[in-house]
């Protein structure tokens, strides 16, 4: 189901964005409006381990939103999934790195 946001005229986010950000579709009014994320199945971004991000990762190298995805990861110490284009190894690195 698709619902239109009310603060933001023409902005939809999906049922499916929402799950996948862990938001409320009803509530949305930021950034996780615009994700892309909607348009590919939870699974690609929460895979079994050892499984594939590689579909998930290059829908975020076209996202719009892949700064503001990244930094509300870092900053919720989000540990699972593909968060603004880097699963969590990833981030944690980078975390590691800004740390040094």
């Amino acid at each position: 189901m698709t619902r239109q946001l009310p603060r933001r005229p023409g902005l939809l986010v999906t049922d499916g964005a929402a799950k996948v950000l862990g938001v409320n579709a009803d509530t949305v009014t930021h950034w996780t409006a615009r994700a892309l994320c909607g348009e590919v199945g939870a699974d690609e971004w929460f895979p079994e381990k050892g499984g594939s991000v590689r579909e998930a990762k290059a829908v975020c190298r076209q996202c719009p939103v892949r700064p503001e995805c990244l930094d509300h990861a870092l900053a919720n110490d989000e540990r699972f999934g593909v968060w603004g284009g880097l699963s969590w190894p990833q981030r944690r690195d980078l975390k590691r790195q800004a740390a040094a």
